[in-house]
């Protein structure tokens, strides 16, 4: 009998050894777990097992197994290590319904590992104190050979991860310079496309540029209707961090339903300028911390690019319009008489000052004959090129009409006729004019729908209204109207834009019309050019620390 149990032991001593060796021989951590589980197959005569290990969770799961089915194997019991350590009773009932007979921890002086359950034996026979034990040595020398296979599975992980992250590192780096050397949203949106579908493999996806709560879609495979719907609704600018999942699905249900798996924002300064959404994956697998991190970090480069982009774009359209203004600054200044004639029987004094490069105000001052003189002084609609256009037509109407020695009312007839088939855009003239005659001592004028000039004469004012409606809306319906004032030694009529009477200070009270009366009727006894001094320092007496709304023009015509 002692012999036998001398055999027998001699038997399990030199199977353990081979088992030793055969099982720390791979460090491959399924190799390991089959080599156990086979080893306890031949030694106690069963044909099922598993062997379930601990996760990152904290739980245990089936690692290995055979002779189970799939559906055993999914209905393991969610357990975790103080369920193993103790006795559960979840376990219990899943091993008793699919005759599963020992279980065993295996642990390591690290902690629990793990637990192996094995099946019935086919003899029938139970399993004996020695079986037991003999499990127990199984377990301990194969809780090292696991252990080692799970360090070195996480350290070709890590070393997997670390590849991916060089990988990834690798690309920024070379998508920083090309996205550094683009200035097109377009060029930029493709690159950016591109390395998202080469690195996530996705076909659906969308680049949306977000500024100040417009989206403009640069790029979608998704519906666009629908995104735009979505974002009318919500406010997308909001989101600042990546969103998937339950927490997409939660805040922002409707582009699920659309799609999109993943919502990364593209932050300058941490606000958000854009949004990347990505749709499923070719291969279904889920999308990593890695990739989100990849999609956050190219993005964050696209979007300083298409950024730039705009910037360049906005440059080089101020630079065009800033040479659209200078053509028109151009045109303007070319409009207004070099100098004013000098006259027997009247002294004129003219001043112009736009609120901006190009202004509307117009005034000018034209001699017809010795006797004859016309002045004019107009506002047009408008700013920049089209108004200094529009001034343009004016000029050359004006300038030809005024020498065919036609009535002033007909003339004006005729100039309102040519401005309306020349206008568009709603653009509209006020205009005043008149013709001074020496002979006549005498001012025929017409007002159209301008601000009444003030004559004053023999320290009394009165205002030229007579005329018609402004220049430019229609054609001439109702005739323009013609007045003829007299004219003493000492007269001065006062023609100006409403850049004066409107001119605001800083609280945004007007200048007005009473202030401007009063002004002038206290210095019409001075010259022309004194007049028009005493009007424009009063005027920037009055804005002082504001801003210049409108053009200011004025003529003063001072009789001798």
């Amino acid at each position: 009998m002692l012999a036998k149990d001398n055999s027998t032991a001699i038997g399990n001593l030199s199977a353990l050894v081979d088992f030793s060796n055969l099982i720390n021989s791979s460090l491959d951590l399924e190799f390991a777990l089959n080599n156990i589980l086979l080893t306890c197959f031949g030694k106690f005569h069963t044909t099922k097992g598993l062997i379930a290990l601990t996760d990152n969770s904290g739980y245990v799961s089936a690692s290995a197994s055979k002779g189970i089915s799939k559906e055993v194997i999914d209905s393991f019991p969610k357990l975790n290590e103080d369920n193993l350590k103790n006795e559960s009773v979840e376990l219990n009932e899943f091993m008793s319904k699919n005759n599963l007979e020992i279980k065993r921890i295996i642990e390591t002086s690290s902690g629990i590992l793990g637990i192996i359950i094995l099946g019935k034996r086919f003899t029938k026979q139970p399993y004996s104190d020695e079986d037991l034990d003999f499990l127990k040595t199984i377990t301990n020398i194969g809780s090292t050979a696991i252990e080692n296979s799970l360090a070195v599975d996480k350290l070709r992980k890590v070393n997997r991860d670390l590849d991916a992250k060089v990988n990834q590192l690798s690309s920024l780096f070379d998508l920083s310079k090309e996205f550094s050397g683009i200035l097109s949203k377009e060029r930029i949106t493709k690159l950016l496309t591109y390395s998202i579908i080469g690195q996530l493999l996705v076909t659906k996806y969308a680049i949306i540029y977000c500024d100040d709560h417009n989206y403009d879609i640069l790029e979608s495979k998704f519906d666009e209707e629908k995104l735009t719907s979505l974002f009318q609704k919500n406010n997308c600018a909001t989101i600042s961090e990546p969103l998937f999942g339950d927490n997409l699905n939660n805040n922002y249900s409707g582009l699920t339903e659309t799609g999109v798996e993943i919502v990364v924002p593209m932050l300058i300064k941490g606000k958000t300028k854009g949004l990347i959404l990505v749709g499923r994956r070719r291969n279904l697998q889920p999308f990593t911390k890695s990739d989100i991190e990849f999609v956050s970090s190219v993005g964050g480069l696209a979007i300083i690019s298409i950024e730039n982009a705009s910037l360049f774009e906005e440059t080089l359209e101020k630079q065009r319009l800033e040479k659209d203004l200078e053509i028109a600054r151009n045109i303007q200044r070319n409009l207004l008489p070099d100098k004013i004639p000098n006259l027997n029987y009247a002294e004129i004094a003219a001043y112009n000052q736009s609120a901006r490069q190009v202004g509307g105000d117009y005034y000018d001052v034209i001699k017809l004959d010795d006797k004859r003189t016309v002045v004019a002084i107009a506002d047009v609609s408008g700013k920049g090129v089209q108004a200094a256009l529009l001034m343009a037509n004016l000029q050359a109407f004006l300038r030809a009409i005024s020498k065919q020695n036609i009535d002033i009312s007909e003339a004006s007839n005729l100039i309102n006729d040519l401005v309306s088939e020349n206008t568009m855009g709603g653009s509209f003239i006020t205009f005043f004019w008149g013709i001074l005659d020496e002979d006549k001592k005498s001012f025929k004028y017409v007002n159209a729908g301008h601000n009444p000039p003030l004559h004053i004469s023999q320290g009394k004012m009165a205002k030229l209204k007579t005329g018609g409606m402004i220049f430019g809306v229609m054609e001439t319906l109702i005739p323009y109207k013609s007045e003829t004032v007299s004219l003493s030694s000492g007269d001065s009529i006062i023609l100006f834009t409403d850049g004066i009477t409107e001119a605001m200070d800083v609280t945004k009270t007007e200048y007005s019309d009473e202030r401007l009366e009063e002004l002038v009727l206290t210095k019409c006894k001075n010259s022309a050019q004194e007049i028009i001094n005493s009007v424009v320092d009063d005027v920037k007496l009055h804005t002082k620390g504001a801003n210049q709304s409108d053009d200011i023009t004025s003529l003063v015509i001072k009789i001798k």
